[in-house]
């Protein structure tokens, strides 16, 4: 019997196929919606392949596990989303300090506050700060479909192992929720504990792994390289989906659930014959500022879609210095953005109006 590699997943239960194959040992983690299923295929799946599920007793407790297992050499993910993340916060900041490489998944909902469990992207600064205390960056990838959440969970340990870093696969309720074809990749090799990792099968006990530096000359010296390691980051990992780009007047810009709307849009203003194109950020942080800076030349106006107060345009407005006019179609509490939304928004702005 022939058995295929494609299969009908939600976005949150492709992330876990993606992280299995990708080579990932242990998954702690504590349900909340809309990202559940991803503990709930983990705990399904992990065993099964002879990996670590272990649902903790609460968000916190988690992340600290995901600490441990990450300094012990292996490939750990854990899940949430609103206040589940922001519990975490604590403990990535110590991740971060301790340069230990693991994946966090957000799948955002309505906030702030309690919110409620609709599909939102107001996680955005908070994620792409940083998000806990200090001066600490994350790599963060944004998948826009149930297949890049797959492919992306491959990517995201690739670049955490890399950078010696945690990486977050940001997106929102839509994308997690969403049911679509996913063709499955291939396996990759299971990696050996890294020479730096607590593991006394693969090195004497003589490593040392800590977040708390007394001397503040001490602390400085880990910021200063902290902060080279994100400059290189910067440089190195920036990724964006272009579309309609290279002679557009209007370049609409959008993540997770938004990039397929934006899509769409520049598509039937195209049709009515309106110059649209799209930048679809693919990076979060480091934020693909060459894809934006390279159509300077004959864009006329920027617009940023969110489903938030409007996070992600201030990133658009750094990264073309405010050259250009940048506008902001949004929608907040979990109400989805449509593309009669955007394209009414930009037939305005070719109208000449504001």
């Amino acid at each position: 019997m022939e058995y295929s590699n494609k299969l009908l997943l939600k976005g949150n239960e492709a992330v876990v196929y993606g992280a299995l194959l990708a080579g990932c040992d242990c998954f702690f983690g504590y349900p909340i919606t809309p990202a559940s299923e991803i503990a709930q295929t983990a705990a399904e799946k992990f065993p099964l392949l002879g990996r670590t599920f272990l649902q903790a007793e609460c968000e916190t407790a988690s992340i600290n596990m995901v600490m441990g297992a990450a300094a012990a050499g292996r490939r750990v993910m854990t899940a949430s989303s609103g206040l589940g993340i922001s519990l975490k916060q604590e403990g990535v900041s110590y991740i971060a300090t301790m340069e230990l490489p693991c994946v966090i998944i957000d799948v955002m909902r309505g906030g702030p506050g309690l919110g409620n469990i609709a599909p939102e992207q107001s996680d955005y600064n908070q994620i792409t700060k940083g998000g806990g205390h200090g001066g600490y960056k994350v790599i963060v990838l944004a998948p826009g479909s149930a297949q890049e959440m797959c492919d992306f969970a491959a990517l995201a340990f690739d670049l955490a192992d890399k950078y010696r870093t945690p990486v977050y696969i940001l997106t929102d309720g839509v994308v997690g929720q969403m049911l679509e074809s996913v063709t499955l990749p291939a396996v990759s090799p299971r990696r050996e504990s890294p020479e730096w990792a607590l593991d006394f099968k693969v090195n004497p006990r003589t490593n040392y792994l800590t977040s708390i530096y007394m001397e503040a000359a001490d602390l400085e010296q880990v910021n200063i390289h902290l902060n080279e390691k994100y400059a290189l980051i910067e440089e190195k990992e920036q990724r964006a989906e272009e579309y309609l780009a290279d002679d557009a007047d209007y370049i609409l810009a959008g993540f997770g659930i938004c990039g397929r709307v934006i899509r769409t849009a520049a598509e039937r203003l195209r049709a009515e014959g309106i110059r649209a194109g799209i930048i679809r950020p693919l990076t979060l942080f480091p934020f693909p500022e060459k894809a934006f800076r390279k159509h300077m030349g004959h864009v006329k106006s920027f617009v940023s879609v969110e489903m938030n107060n409007g996070q992600m345009i201030n990133d658009i407005k750094l990264a073309t210095d405010c050259s250009r006019p940048v506008s902001l179609v949004n929608r907040m509490g979990g109400n989805l953005i449509t593309v009669d939304d955007v394209v009414r928004h930009v037939r305005q702005l070719a109208q000449g109006g504001k």
